[in-house]
């Protein structure tokens, strides 16, 4: 795995954390690990956390699709309060230089709360756009890290094809522009044999 490349100014970090088990969560070790990882590359780094536990974004309702597709000019104060979720996370993703986003699996996929901050950043004409030939994300020149937190061993073997967090998240995060996208894992927590040395073995796989 290469290292990667910074930028000589200040960095800004953003760290999406969607894990409700506080310091518990081994996403959020893991997370923790990469920050201070890059922190240690760029000192002067500023570090902005979204808790998507402590403060959720809304699931999306009728009033911020409304809100979504209506011109700014013709927004009511209703259609602004139900817009402002939306326009924080994406200023938020805007103005960082890398993103770290802490993903335990549930269910084979991610966590809801961090499905409905994904929700909330992409938007047509904001974070991607359509255009004749197709679609052009709008979110670029991004470093994105996924820490990603399993019960069990999806990066090999009988189980890989049950991860839709990795995939769904490159997915989703290319279209936006954001294709520069690295994975740790801390995987096996709840195997015996495996779990006591998991979140080691995952920080020592750090690379940056």
């Amino acid at each position: 795995m290469g290292r990667v490349q910074f930028k000589e100014d200040m960095q800004h970090i953003l760290f999406v954390d969607s894990s409700p088990r506080g310091a518990a969560s081994f996403s959020r070790k893991l997370s923790n690990a990469i920050i201070e990882k890059l922190k240690a590359k760029s000192p002067t780094a500023t570090v902005k956390v979204r808790d998507l536990a402590v403060n959720p974004t809304p699931h999306l309702e009728e009033s911020h699709l409304a809100a979504f597709f209506s011109p700014p000019e013709k927004h009511s104060e209703e259609d602004r309060k139900a817009i402002r979720h939306s326009d924080t996370a994406i200023a938020e993703i805007m103005a960082a230089d890398t993103i770290v986003i802490g993903v335990p699996m549930y269910n084979f996929s991610i966590p809801s709360v961090l499905k409905a901050w994904i929700d909330h950043i992409v938007r047509a004409n904001q974070t991607f756009r359509y255009f004749e030939n197709g679609v052009e994300g709008m979110v670029k020149g991004k470093k994105i890290f996924l820490a990603e937190a399993t019960g069990g061993i999806y990066s090999e073997g009988p189980m890989k094809s049950h991860d839709f967090t990795e995939p769904y998240l490159r997915t989703i995060l290319g279209f936006l522009g954001m294709t520069d996208v690295t994975v740790f894992r801390v995987e096996g927590i709840a195997v015996p044999g495996v779990q006591d040395t998991a979140l080691d073995k995952a920080i020592r796989s750090i690379r940056i």
